[in-house]
């Protein structure tokens, strides 16, 4: 009879404290949106500027934010602390991992093979068209660029905010000497790379001494001079108005993807005609680079430069006392995670037809960074996943277009993707700290290999 009461004033506290802050979550995104998305600056008929009032779409979005932290407070943070408190209640249980845990870089691996087969099954050849492109190439180029980054931020722990500017000079590379020079993609792929692994011991050097957000601070500014010096030097680089013309891939000469070409894919092959047939052939080149870098870099874990990054990561004071090279350990590091975005670079060229400052800008650099702690800091497996969620949801937004049914026809989803985006980090940050996968396997170990809980790791490093 004393419990009942207990409960009930328990439950009536929680829904106060629920409305409480739903309450404030509302006045606070009501003074967050009301100049963006309330107020819409817009031009009329004379090209005067005007203000368009949109007072129904900034009401519909401060109720969303008003029920989502009234459902957060009162049903999701109560049980998520239940499931707590009787895991912690629990004797500690070693269970076996299942099939799917146990072979899932096999499974994850036969799928992406299959991914085009499958979309042109389902849609036909057209219709897979944006789903092997939109999808399947461009996730897959992220995939690419944050493993490479992984070396440098989750491998090396050295904070990176210009890796984007290795991206560029391996596009630029291939651009520049394919337009001009009409050398294969199969010569430029391997320059790109050797040409962004100097430019990252270049970068290297400065740096050696540096740590933390200074380190941060000159990473950034490296990548913005990169951009500054590919929209300034219109002699070479064409300014702003970028390289076009840029020749596509053929498979090493034997058959083409150009239609005019004698040995265009579809006549020698006999097939229809299609621009599916170029994309599904890039699709498998990106896949082939993006496993290319995950078979490097587990190696590189394993050998003395692998061990000596972990060891630089953890504690670069411990490191020297070791008397392991510091100086080798982060110029290698630099090197081979620009080499592998040297070649996301060339490929992105290739793939594009066109580049230009506009793809190169810290906004890029940033969003690499994320998938990297999104995903977990060294995980292969959890930065993939990272790179699909964020890069697909980005994408599966144009898709939504009947959000505009609810919020007028003026809406276009793609626009909120940062927001978004920005939504998706302080969840996942908030439910899993460390990223997707929170634990990681130490390279050296004794008798047997052991995964490290995230609870044992450094904040950020799990």
């Amino acid at each position: 009879m004393v419990a009942i009461p207990a409960a009930r004033e328990e439950t009536a506290s929680v829904y106060g404290r629920a409305f409480r802050e739903a309450f404030y979550a509302g006045v606070i995104s009501f003074g967050l949106f009301v100049l963006l998305i309330g107020l819409k600056t817009d031009q009329n008929i004379r090209n005067e500027l005007i203000l368009v009032q949109r007072w129904g779409l900034l009401a519909v979005v401060v109720g969303l934010v008003m029920v989502g932290r009234f459902l957060a407070v009162a049903y999701v943070q109560p049980a998520i602390a239940r499931a707590r408190a009787e895991k912690a209640k629990a004797p500690p249980v070693v269970a076996e991992p299942g099939f799917v845990r146990r072979n899932f870089n096999s499974i994850g691996i036969t799928a992406l093979l299959v991914y085009p087969v499958l979309m042109v099954a389902i849609f036909g050849l057209q219709g897979s068209l944006k789903y092997v492109d939109n999808f399947g190439i461009q996730i897959l180029i992220y995939v690419m660029l944050a493993w490479g980054l992984n070396i440098v931020v989750g491998l090396a722990g050295l904070l990176d905010l210009g890796y984007v500017a290795f991206y560029a000079v391996g596009a630029y590379a291939y651009a520049l000497l394919g337009t001009h020079f009409g050398w294969s993609f199969w010569i430029l792929l391997p320059l790109a790379g050797i040409m962004a692994a100097f430019w990252g011991v270049i970068l290297g050097f400065p740096v050696l001494r540096l740590r933390g957000d200074y380190l941060a601070i000159v990473t950034l500014a490296f990548g913005e001079i990169i951009r500054l010096v590919l929209i300034n030097w219109r002699e070479v680089t064409n300014g702003s108005a970028g390289i076009s013309g840029i020749p596509k891939v053929s498979f090493f000469g034997l058959f083409t993807f150009n239609v005019s070409d004698p040995n265009y894919v579809a006549k020698v092959f006999g097939l229809a005609t299609s621009g599916v047939y170029y994309k599904i052939f890039l699709y498998y080149l990106v896949l082939l680079l993006a496993l290319l870098t995950a078979f490097v870099t587990i190696r590189l874990r394993r050998m003395p430069v692998g061990r000596a990054w972990e060891a630089l990561r953890e504690d670069e004071i411990a490191c020297r006392s070791l008397g392991i090279n510091t100086t080798n350990t982060k110029l290698t590091a630099f090197a081979i995670g620009a080499m592998f975005g040297g070649f996301a670079g060339a490929f992105f060229a290739a793939r594009q037809g066109f580049v230009s400052p506009e793809s190169f800008v810290f906004l890029e650099s940033a969003i690499i960074l994320a998938i990297v702690v999104l995903g977990g800091m060294g995980s292969l497996p959890g930065i993939a996943i990272a790179a699909a969620v964020m890069i697909g949801g980005t994408e599966v937004l144009r898709e939504l277009q009947f959000l505009k049914v609810i919020f007028g026809p003026g809406f276009t989803p793609e626009l909120y993707r940062m927001l978004l985006f920005g939504l998706a980090m302080v969840i996942v940050m908030i439910w899993k700290p460390r990223g997707f996968v929170g634990s990681r396997e130490p390279t050296a170990f004794l008798h047997e290999r052991k995964a490290i809980s995230s609870s044992f790791t450094k904040e950020g490093h799990g």
